[in-house]
């Protein structure tokens, strides 16, 4: 299973209580969409969007490997 880093707006079991559904966006979500929304500053084209996002995700990878360790 990937590592996903968990939530990445964690918040109280209490505000979960009646929420029907997942807890939204993984913290490896979040450092990926960051990491496309630098890369797409540089002006890519249409064709380009399924390469800078696998970019993003390796990049969200190894920015969650580096957080975890010690």
């Amino acid at each position: 299973m990937k590592n996903t880093g968990g939530p990445a707006f964690p918040t109280t079991k209490a505000n979960y209580d009646n929420y029907l559904g997942d807890v939204g966006m993984t913290l490896r979500d979040y450092f990926a969409a960051k990491a496309m929304q630098a890369e797409m500053t540089d002006g890519i084209h249409e064709s380009d969007f399924a390469w800078t996002a696998a970019r993003a995700y390796k990049m969200a990878d190894a920015m969650l490997a580096e957080r975890n360790k010690p």
